[in-house]
């Protein structure tokens, strides 16, 4: 009840703030007002931040010192997640186009942007889940192709802003990961690595991101099955598509974990030449291998090299 409370209060001074500018002549003087509907734009009531995206461009005209934290106010609202917001803001960006036209290039990338992304996250829709019941059979498979010939090759001119579209893109590629063969995996994780976002100069922690997709790829947090030779290829492709990450810092400790609770104690029943490929993967990771890692799988891995000789 107090929060709804605090709301109204919040609305109803917003309501305030715009009948008096509307009221005056000399818009100018009342200052604070305009910058008290600019704050509303970072509410947490949906109702105020709505209402300030109604306000901000209406009065935008007569406040010049304050053009830049109004365009920026307004065009986050443009990018809320609710789509009442969202509507309000895009329906008031002719108004700064018209009364200040210098700001238009600015207005039309954010457009673009706004339109670029609304556009991703629709096609991505149509490979987020094979369960969902679709009219067209190939859709699916369609969209994937669309995917890797049309808008992966693009993504220089696609993806602009750079940062915020990049990492639009990131989430949407990672909702999409919930049921893909290695192949549309690997198209995934090659795209994503061409993005700047994860480049050489990328932090720790993008890297550490890339890992966790992979870890989730291979399903580390499951009970293993040595039967499930799916899951044990999965497994094996993983871990080999991990080690560029972890040679630039990423963390291999959850493999290693994985392996030595899960895959060391029954490896004897793998076949063969799967044998060889975790084994192989595993010497390549290890040179990457925490101190405490190392301690942690090294009595494994001797009972794996006496039981081999």
């Amino acid at each position: 009840m107090a929060e709804a409370s605090d709301d109204s209060k919040d609305i109803d001074k917003l309501y305030e703030y715009g009948e008096r500018l509307n009221e005056v002549k000399d818009k100018s003087q009342h200052t604070e007002d305009y910058e008290n509907i600019i704050k509303a734009a970072k509410s947490s009531s949906v109702k105020a931040r709505q209402l300030a995206a109604q306000l901000i461009p209406r009065f935008f005209k007569y406040f010049p010192g304050l053009s830049v934290n109004a365009v920026d106010a307004h065009l986050d609202l443009c990018e809320a997640e609710e789509l009442g917001i969202r509507v309000q803001a895009i329906r008031g960006l002719p108004l700064f186009c018209k009364d200040t036209p210098e700001h238009l290039s600015k207005i039309v990338d954010i457009l673009a942007q706004l339109l670029t992304a609304a556009s991703l996250t629709a096609l991505f829709r149509h490979i987020e889940s094979v369960d969902e019941q679709i009219t067209d059979e190939n859709l699916r498979e369609r969209t994937l192709l669309f995917i890797r010939d049309k808008v992966f090759p693009l993504k220089t001119e696609l993806l602009k802003p750079s940062e915020q579209m990049e990492r639009h893109i990131t989430d949407l590629i990672k909702k999409s990961l919930q049921d893909v063969t290695g192949a549309e995996f690997k198209m995934f994780m090659d795209f994503l690595k061409s993005l700047s976002m994860f480049g050489e100069k990328a932090p720790p922690e993008r890297i550490q991101e890339l890992i966790e997709i992979i870890e989730g790829q291979a399903d580390l947090d499951a009970q293993f099955n040595v039967e499930d030779g799916d899951h044990i290829d999965r497994l094996i492709s993983c871990l080999f598509m991990a080690l560029p990450f972890f040679e630039r810092g990423a963390s291999n400790s959850k493999f290693l974990n994985y392996l030595n609770k899960h895959i060391f104690p029954v490896i004897e029943k793998l076949p063969e030449e799967r044998k060889a490929d975790l084994l192989k993967n595993l010497a390549e990771s290890s040179p990457y291998t925490t101190p405490q890692d190392s301690r942690q799988i090294l009595p494994a891995v001797v009972l794996l090299l006496k039981a081999s000789s």
